[in-house]
């Protein structure tokens, strides 16, 4: 089944659509970086540079090579700022599609499925888009994409109950031309229940690269002028340790005064809390051995390859990772999609 990439980043969501069935035909990105990385592990794929509200429909015809006939799938993650929680501190930055990059990019999304009306789409971005705050955004590309004859389902899926080492919620908007999709069912769970596997730990899936030799490695010192009471805080705690709330003898900081991920450790025994885009000296999650992690570390929590190529520096690396979707979490929604798509093709056989 052929795909349309957009928003392509460093390629997780179509690392997990591949192994559902899928062949990226096009991939596209405004920035060189991701266009480097796709040509290190998808060389065969043509990748189409530039922003999606400057790009036409010829230009991504002529990139298709005259095969934009017939997609099976266009898929992607809109830029998230203008959705993401930190947006609610930002007083002086609009919000949803106030914002013209988040109208840009949902735009562009949108105007992709009418030129191309694939039979079905992937839209993701952060838990945000489903809050009521930004509940005219999502109507607007529900309402939209309905006009075009899609049946939209939403829904908001943790990347820790599909197995990925990490609490990571998402917001999913999918579409078909055929039947409603339905969203996967969760294969992991906190307790371990309902017949499902217990999550998997960030201690499960890095103990192999963790060793005395590298635990006091400079160039990842954590915590700036901060990093003895990092070294302080148990594995699984923030800043809030050291608060009087918690009973410090003595507090350092006041209850909430901080970001959450502020001093934010982990634990070796819990999945990792959400791996952002920005490597920081203070901002978490850190390793519990009270240093910043790896690159070949969130790779791992990120559940790519261990043999996945980046372009950049060691910060636009971490970038492109921390942007992505999760190749386990997309693997399980392309399986999704694709057993609609495949039950659709049987009935018209």
């Amino acid at each position: 089944m052929r795909s349309i990439s957009l928003f392509s980043g460093c390629g997780g969501l179509d690392i997990g659509l591949h192994k559902a069935g899928f062949r990226t035909a096009l991939a596209s990105d405004s920035e060189r970086l991701c266009a480097e990385t796709w040509q290190q592990n998808f060389p065969e794929v043509p990748f189409l540079q530039g922003r999606i509200g400057e790009l036409r429909r010829s230009d991504f015809e002529s990139a298709l090579g005259g095969k934009g006939r017939d997609l099976d799938l266009i898929a992607g993650g809109p830029p998230c700022p203008p959705f993401s929680k930190s947006r609610f501190y930002r007083k002086d930055k609009p919000r949803a599609l106030d914002d013209p990059n988040g109208w840009e990019t949902i735009d562009g999304y949108l105007r992709m499925l009418d030129w191309f009306r694939p039979r079905a789409f992937i839209l993701e971005n952060v838990k945000g888009l489903a809050y009521k705050v930004h509940a005219a955004a999502l109507e607007t590309i529900i309402n939209r994409a309905e006009t075009l004859g899609y049946k939209v389902t939403t829904g908001v899926l943790n990347a820790a109950d599909f197995g990925v080492p990490q609490i990571r919620e998402r917001c999913f908007v999918l579409g078909s031309l055929g039947d409603k999709i339905v969203l996967p069912e969760p294969t992991h769970d906190k307790e371990a229940c309902h017949g499902r596997l217990p999550w998997v730990t960030a201690g499960e899936v890095l103990d192999d690269l963790d060793t005395e030799e590298n635990a006091c490695d400079r160039g990842h010192f954590a915590g700036g002028r901060h990093h003895d009471l990092l070294c302080e805080v148990p594995p699984g705690d923030n800043y809030l340790y050291f608060t009087e709330k918690r009973g410090h003898p003595d507090p350092k900081f006041k209850w909430r005064g901080r970001y959450w991920s502020f001093l934010l450790k982990l634990s070796p025994d819990l999945p990792s809390w959400t791996i952002q885009a920005r490597r920081s000296n203070n901002m978490g999650p850190f390793h519990w051995r009270n240093r910043i992690l790896r690159i070949e570390e969130i790779k791992r929590l990120q559940t790519f390859p261990d043999d996945f190529g980046l372009a950049g520096t060691i910060e636009q690396q971490w970038r492109q990772v921390g942007n992505a979707v999760p190749p386990l979490l997309a693997k399980a929604v392309g399986v999704s999609v694709s057993k609609a798509l495949g039950e659709r093709m049987r009935d018209a056989a």
